[in-house]
């Protein structure tokens, strides 16, 4: 669950760690010398009620969600904008509301961004369930248009929890979207005839790409990628163009995983985590036909976020590294990965404290944050 927090920081602390340079922790390889390079993090905007993610527009402005149901768009001075008209109703409450949001590879000619959210069951039915939907950014970026949901979570439940809701697309165009098991219903994460703990991948249009693992076996739902998750808060493509994305565990046992076609991920069977409270979950660590992570946390540290740096901005050192913030300590872990495993796990931001939601990197090659609190922050890692 996503219920790892730390005690709140006092008013006086965070204007002390507005602006600050960041004391590197490392942990990993013992005997690994530190190379990370002098860095600073700047707010870039404040005031953000509970920002879930961030994208990126031309001329340095952002598009933000706020998880209570409101886009903004952010100026590259920093001024927040007025919440965007044309925003679906959200099912704001609990883990659920406005999520996720990535613009289109093609957004420079058709304006096109794609958005996830907890969705309310039609009519006044009890439910909700995670939803993606699309829409073309007005030229005045003040409302959304052509707004058209084209992926429901089925079925709808009455929980405000493990909503998921990651959003990747793929150089192909088509979309992965992760997706929690709602919690109460985490058996359902092994069964096929439903989307919770799934990972799905859906074509711009919401229909069924035809060379999906599931789209022609009878029972199963056809947009399925991979199952067996449990509550996915972070994806991304890899240097390879491949699918990456990590979910939290239960008691300890965040996991990275590399979701492949088909493949069965283990939840809530196999897992390194344990009961909240303590007590064995499920049948142990490993089963046959269950996939391994790449990865994993014990304790846990509340994965949100994450991205791969490709540029050199911060030196030759960072190229190449997966950076995931930590929504339970609000530190920043730098991944070096090669060879299929986790090399060196470095921790940066010791002492910042603020949950990490979102972590994304930039057009001019820098990394973006957006905190998580009821004054959020978009905030920048300034290097040098």
């Amino acid at each position: 669950m996503d219920f790892k927090r730390k005690m709140p920081l006092s008013l006086a602390r965070k204007a002390q760690i507005a602006i600050f340079l960041i004391v590197l922790g490392v942990h990993g390889n013992s005997g690994a010398q530190n190379t990370s390079p002098a860095v600073s993090l700047v707010p870039v905007a404040k005031g953000l009620d509970h920002p879930w993610a961030v994208a990126f527009l031309p001329q340095g402005q952002f598009l933000v969600t706020e998880r209570p149901g409101r886009m903004r768009v952010v100026s590259a001075s920093g001024q927040v904008g007025p919440a965007l008209s044309g925003v679906p109703a959200v099912a704001a409450g609990g883990q659920g509301g406005l999520l996720d949001l990535v613009t289109d590879t093609g957004f420079a000619r058709n304006r096109r961004i794609f958005f996830c959210f907890s969705e309310p069951a039609a009519g006044g039915a009890r439910g909700n369930s995670t939803a993606l939907a699309r829409a073309t950014l007005s030229e005045d970026t003040r409302s959304l248009q052509d707004v058209k949901v084209i992926f429901s979570q089925q079925p709808k439940v009455e929980s405000a929890q493990h909503f998921g809701c990651r959003i990747v697309q793929a150089a192909d165009g088509n979309l992965f979207l992760a997706l929690g098991e709602r919690y109460q219903r985490k058996d359902d994460a092994q069964k096929l005839d439903n989307h919770h703990g799934k990972i799905v991948r859906i074509t711009p249009d919401g229909a069924v790409p035809p060379d999906n693992p599931f789209a022609k076996q009878p029972g199963a739902l056809p947009e399925i990628w991979s199952y067996g998750h449990r509550n996915p808060q972070g994806a991304t493509l890899g240097p390879d163009g491949k699918l990456w994305m990590h979910e939290h565990g239960p008691q300890g046992g965040d996991e990275i995983n590399l979701p492949q076609p088909g493949r069965n991920y283990g939840w809530p069977v196999i897992t390194y985590g344990e009961n909240y409270g303590g007590g064995k979950m499920g049948e142990g660590t490993a089963k046959a036909g269950m996939e391994q992570p790449l990865h994993y946390w014990v304790p846990s540290i509340a994965p949100s976020g994450m991205a791969f740096l490709t540029s050199t901005r911060y030196g030759p050192a960072w190229q190449g590294s997966l950076f995931v913030g930590s929504l339970k300590f609000g530190t920043l872990h730098r991944l070096e990965v090669a060879g299929g495993r986790v090399q060196r796990e470095e921790k940066l931001l010791q002492g910042h404290g603020e949950r990490l939601r979102d972590v994304r990197q930039g057009p001019d090659g820098l990394l973006y944050m957006v905190t998580d609190s009821p004054q959020g922050q978009l905030l920048r890692l300034q290097p040098g």
